[in-house]
């Protein structure tokens, strides 16, 4: 009978996702010699090649693609035994690492996330950053655990459930905007406008100014929404951000939302590998959230 080193089939693992030793060897914290030691250890002890070089690429082998799918379910069992006793060791009861949007991690999760706290006193909560694209990535190499972004959103391993609908509303200081006009895309483009740079809500606002046969040219283009409101709000231009972003904003902060006209919304997403263990952390996450709701 092989017995299996979980570190090996880890470094395997690393390469096979990552492409290249030295990534995987970044990754685990090893040396490049060391993630390729355990290569050749486990594909002596199989018998067979599990990587190969294609180019500057380093892949799996017909079978090492079949030992990837064995060695996956082996690490998911063995995260899984591993929460299973958790709850047994002085002040621990898992961990719940999750990759979101930035406007999401300011107004979205945080009593999200405190009602998940409030339930498992000693849970490790880990939040990443970034935009839909590259938070996906991460959930689809494990290196998260569930993601919360705007659609669109897809891959074909993953499990994909709506969980909020969320306006996009002009944003504008006091007064400065007529109560009488109607905010389309003609009176929009009569303002300097401040507008996200790159990302799925980017995209929205663009094809809704495509949809009235319209190009936006903004005057300038932001990766925080934080920053757009206060850019905003020194009266540098119209804003167009998440309703979620401004609807508790208070009169001392000066500005002012409006719905477009017509309407612009986005939805956001709960996303989990279906091959994914639900541990308790993460029942946990998908009970705070339940279906799509607007707001």
């Amino acid at each position: 009978m092989i017995d299996l080193d979980l570190r090996q089939m880890r470094s395997f693992m690393d390469v096979a996702d990552l492409g290249s030793f030295s990534a995987a060897a970044d990754k685990a914290g090893l040396t490049q010699p060391a993630i390729s030691l355990h290569i050749r250890l486990l594909e002596k002890q199989l018998g067979v090649r599990l990587i190969e070089r294609v180019g500057r690429r380093a892949q799996p082998t017909a079978a090492g693609r079949d030992f990837l799918i064995h060695a996956r379910r082996i690490a998911e069992e063995v995260a899984h035994a591993i929460d299973t006793v958790a709850p047994h060791r002085s002040g621990v009861t898992g961990r719940l690492r999750i990759g979101t949007g930035a406007t999401a991690c300011i107004y979205l999760l945080p009593p999200v996330l405190g009602k998940i706290r409030q339930a498992m006193p000693g849970i490790d909560i880990v939040v990443q950053t970034g935009n839909t694209h590259d938070i996906l990535r991460l959930l689809e190499a494990n290196t998260i655990d569930a993601a919360v972004v705007a659609l669109p959103a897809s891959g074909r391993s993953l499990d994909i459930r709506d969980i909020h609908l969320d306006e996009l509303v002009a944003v504008f200081p006091h007064s400065s905007v007529p109560a009488a006009m109607a905010l389309t895309a003609e009176t929009l483009l009569a303002q300097p406008l401040l507008l996200y740079e790159g990302g799925n809500t980017r995209k929205l606002v663009d094809q809704w100014f495509a949809a009235s046969g319209r190009t936006v040219q903004p005057a300038m283009e932001l990766g925080s929404v934080e920053a757009i409101k206060k850019l905003a709000g020194a009266g540098l231009g119209l804003a167009i951000v998440p309703r979620m972003a401004v609807e508790h904003e208070g009169a001392a902060s000066g500005l002012e939302w409006r719905s477009l006209d017509p309407p612009l919304e986005r939805r956001i997403a709960l996303a989990l590998r279906r091959d994914k263990h639900m541990t308790a952390p993460l029942r946990a996450l998908a009970a705070a959230l339940p279906g799509i709701r607007k707001g």
